[in-house]
């Protein structure tokens, strides 16, 4: 008996045979080829420089093809409902299990979502306050501001035994909803003294919103429009005369013998203004809307975007307004004191959720703060937050870069959280740049050895320790430590901070050095951002360059984003006699049949839609006669298809000598992008290029002082020296820079830290430490001081 027991367990399962994920001939943007076994139930890094097809194999290859296969178990009615999901470019995939992606990208900036909502933690307490709320309002309805209250009454006709009958219904529903903001917590006034000048009469031009002026159609609705006297100055105006000229409700009407229709100056500017996003506006008509648009707080719900009712009900003295804007720690802490038999299950949930916030690190966060707000890291840390106490086993986490804006100290918390994932049996990939990461994987995977064109294929798979010696760009500079500089730059000026209180800072005076390179650190959530973006006096010539999203769609590339495209569309028309509009793809000179975008995109319901190459143009995006212009014996698909660094060649001398081109080309060069196609579409950077093409582009902005949010992050160890010495150039160039930084290198090279903290949130927003990095090393009073020396080697 016992043999034959033995015999069957020295025999593996054949279910345990599948301990691979096997991908062969992955092909997806960059990647030539390739071929890698990754192993299951371990914890997987992908490492290489920004652009080498790190996020080409883990996203748009592994995860991409499991959610296709999940989604094609639903039935094609349920699909029809799905996002049409195309076969990633590779020849096998085999041994995938599912995978659930906890990416960067910001959460909704919908104004209506907070951290509550988007993590059910309002939800909950909805729930918690409907039951347990003194005096007792209603249903969790009630207490949410996304419902407002409505009531009604009338006869409806039933039908009974063949009868119909009329009978009186009437209904209610009590919403939590502010009925002054409409839930939003802000009200927007429009300044008037910014739509018109009053003193002026309509002929005289007395409209100044962009597009209004001049004779145009928009401005004749209104001269035309027979409701008041056009050579009247508006202040002559009488109320009937304002009320149609501002308010009026839409009319038809006839101008200059054409069917239009006329609305009052403020509707029509909000529908044709307000409504859309700010950052994707020309620039004249965002600077008029921010001129002319106010937000102030609620005054009737101070900003807490409830109802007077919701806000009445209360547990223990707080209502659920006062529990959303507790910093979650408290608020954690709040519901442990509570105790009631009735909700139990409810309040352990609760508990579970928000101690789960502390855990990784949010608990400075309040439940009331927009979601849109979040910075990238904090988003991502957001999202992870309902997989940590999750039950699954034999599932696929796929990170992107999690340790962004995280302090040295986070970073550790963040690695035990991945060794959890793992430990529980689930394969975690993550990619990732910091070698405190890389050096807790169990297998690593370089991707190489340039990008772009120059990468795309697997230089090196192993351990940490074999990495090091690989030979490789990443296992080259895996140990480089900056050192503190021996000379720090002497300050020019200083920018003076008096009494920052925005968000958790607590009052804090300080004098920011100019004409040196000074850095912001401090843990995630010590009030850095506040301090830079929310602090720093208007008008003191500040060029901000933030982690927010580039807009643009899959027509948008490098050389229309930076502006790089009029230039070279002005030279190629000089050259040729004709008009610049016949260069652009998006204008007179696209192919007709793809309409310019190079494919054609072909809708198949719930099946996968496809591209295919567009066969007249043949995916240069023009017209054939188009194409028969040429500047320097190229035509505008093949400039459009050169790398920067050879366009800044072309452009430099020669018969296609265009300096406004060359310009713009040298400063992409400059942050580290000369490997970039100058026609490649925006949608496939990754997010380390699209913050340095922004960078590339502010560097022209007349201004003496640069404010940089986490320039390094999604940067490899060695684009990191050169986003350095690019800092260098700027500050001996005459600039000041100032950047929020938490990587160590950038902190070594410092002129001047200023370390804020000494925790996050409530716990944090004050000045702990400013001086050299040397004097920081040497006092080793922060938290940040003891990883910098760790760092240095002090």
């Amino acid at each position: 008996m016992a043999t034959e027991t033995e015999k069957t367990t020295s025999t593996p399962h054949v279910a345990d045979s599948h301990g691979l994920i096997r991908v062969h001939g992955a092909r997806e943007n960059n990647l030539k080829d390739v071929s890698i076994d990754i192993p299951k139930r371990r914890l997987t890094v992908f490492t290489g420089v920004s652009g080498s097809g790190k996020s080409s194999l883990v996203f748009d290859t592994i995860a991409a093809e499991s959610q296709r296969l999940i989604n094609e178990t639903y039935p094609a009615f349920v699909q029809g409902f799905m996002p049409n999901l195309a076969r990633p470019e590779v020849d096998v995939l085999e041994g995938l299990t599912t995978a659930i992606i906890v990416d960067q990208q910001r959460m909704g900036g919908d104004p209506r979502s907070t951290v509550g909502t988007a993590t059910d933690a309002n939800a909950l307490l909805r729930i918690l306050f409907s039951r347990l709320g003194k005096p007792h309002i209603g249903s969790p309805k009630a207490f949410s501001f996304n419902i407002a209250s409505i009531s009604g009454a009338g006869a409806v006709t039933v039908e009974r035994a063949g009868q119909k009958v009329k009978e009186r219904r009437s209904f209610s529903i009590t919403g939590g909803m502010c009925p002054r903001c409409e839930g939003r917590g802000a009200v927007t006034d429009l300044d008037l003294a910014q739509l018109y000048d009053e003193t002026l009469s309509l002929n005289e031009g007395a409209i100044t919103v962009p597009g209004y002026k001049g004779g145009g159609w928009n401005s004749r609705l209104y001269i035309e429009s027979g409701f008041f006297d056009p050579d009247k100055p508006i202040s002559k105006f009488t109320k009937k005369e304002l009320q149609d000229f501002l308010h009026r409700e839409p009319t038809r009407m006839k101008i200059a013998g054409i069917n239009m229709t006329y609305e009052g100056l403020i509707p029509r500017i909000q529908k044709s203004m307000l409504s859309k996003d700010k950052e994707s506006m020309q620039p004249h008509i965002r600077e008029f809307v921010e001129r002319a648009v106010t937000f102030a707080t609620c005054p009737d719900c101070d900003g807490t975007r409830l109802s007077e009712g919701a806000r009445s009900s209360k547990i223990d003295g707080i209502s659920i307004a006062d529990a959303c804007a507790m910093q979650i720690s408290d608020l954690a802490e709040w519901v442990r004191g509570l105790d009631e038999p009735s909700v139990a299950p409810l309040l352990a949930s609760l508990r579970h959720t928000l101690e789960s916030f502390v855990e990784i690190g949010l608990g400075y966060l309040s439940l009331d703060r927009p979601a849109g707000t979040l910075s990238g890291g904090e988003a991502q840390r957001t999202k992870m937050i309902r997989h940590l106490g999750s039950s699954l086993t034999d599932v696929t986490y796929v990170f992107d870069e999690p340790t962004t804006g995280l302090h040295p100290h986070d970073i550790q918390r963040m690695n035990g959280l991945l060794l959890r994932l793992r430990d529980k049996g689930n394969t975690v990939l993550v990619v990732e740049h910091k070698p405190e990461v890389i050096a807790i994987a169990d297998h690593v995977v370089d991707l190489g050895p340039g990008a772009g064109a120059g990468g795309g294929t697997i230089c090196f798979e192993g351990t940490v320790e074999a990495l090091r010696t690989g030979g490789t760009i990443t296992g080259r500079h895996f140990d480089d430590r900056a050192a503190l500089k021996d000379t720090v730059r002497k300050p020019t000026g200083t920018l003076e901070i008096r009494g920052a209180s925005t968000h958790n800072l607590q009052g804090v005076d300080v004098d920011i050095p100019l004409g040196v390179l000074a850095v912001v650190t401090g843990v995630a959530g010590s009030g850095k951002s506040s301090l830079v973006h929310g602090s720093i006096p208007a008008g003191a010539g500040v060029i901000s360059v933030d982690q927010g999203a580039i807009r643009g769609s899959r027509r948008s590339n490098p050389a229309t984003y930076t502006g790089l495209l009029d230039p070279i569309r002005k030279a190629f028309a000089k050259e040729n006699g004709v008009k610049p509009a016949l260069f652009s793809s998006n204008s007179e000179g696209a192919c007709p049949t793809c309409n310019g975008a190079g494919v054609i995109y072909t809708d198949l319901a719930m099946m996968a839609g496809v591209a295919t190459t567009c066969e007249d143009c043949d995916g240069k995006r023009f017209e054939a006669s188009v194409l028969d212009y040429r500047l320097g014996g190229r035509d505008i698909s093949e400039v459009l298809a050169m790398p920067v660094t050879e366009a800044e060649e072309f452009f430099a001398a020669g018969e296609a000598h265009t300096p406004a081109a060359h310009r713009i080309l040298q400063r992409l060069t400059d942050v580290g992008l000369g490997y970039l196609t100058i026609g490649q579409p925006l949608t496939t950077l990754s997010g380390g290029e699209r913050q340095r093409l922004k960078l590339a582009t502010h560097m022209a902005d007349k201004g003496g002082v640069y404010v940089l949010d986490e320039p390094t992050a999604g940067l490899h160890l060695a684009d990191v020296e050169q986003l350095l010495g690019l800092l260098d150039r700027l500050v001996d160039s005459g600039k000041s820079v100032i950047v929020v930084e938490h990587h160590q290198a950038v902190m070594a090279h410092a002129d001047w830290i200023i370390d804020l903290g000494p925790g996050a949130g409530h716990d944090g927003g004050r000045i702990v430490f400013e001086g050299t990095p040397a004097d920081l090393v040497t006092a080793r009073s922060t938290l940040t001081a003891q990883h910098l020396a760790e760092y240095v080697g002090a």
